[in-house]
């Protein structure tokens, strides 16, 4: 069983669960640069655009709580950061590409 650094009590709705985890907007994209592989603070600040660098910190540590990435620390001057998908984060695939197929359709609808 996997644990988490906080616990926290779900909600007994499935959907709202999942929406606990990954129900913010910085969240949803921090997955979507980190599905093809890990990167560093930088680059995902750069990728997702307007997020102060406080709220994407948070966002990432609130992520590593619930076991969705990890955060990698070299030893090194200045200190090397990096963010990879646990395989429990790379799950929600399916979830983000359903998001992109309504979001693809919806636009063409508009058309």
């Amino acid at each position: 069983m996997r644990e988490t650094k906080n616990v926290k009590a779900l909600p007994a709705c499935p959907v709202e669960t999942t929406l606990t985890l990954i129900g913010d907007k910085w969240k949803v994209l921090i997955l979507r640069d980190l599905m093809p592989g890990t990167k560093r603070f930088g680059e995902l600040k750069k990728s997702i655009g307007s997020v102060s660098q406080k709220v994407l910190t948070a966002q990432l540590r609130d992520m590593e709580a619930s076991g969705l990435l990890t955060r990698t620390v070299y030893p090194e001057v200045p200190p090397r950061v990096e963010y990879t998908l646990t395989e429990l984060g790379q799950s929600l695939k399916p979830i983000l590409d359903a998001m992109k197929n309504w979001g693809e359709g919806y636009k063409a609808s508009l058309h």
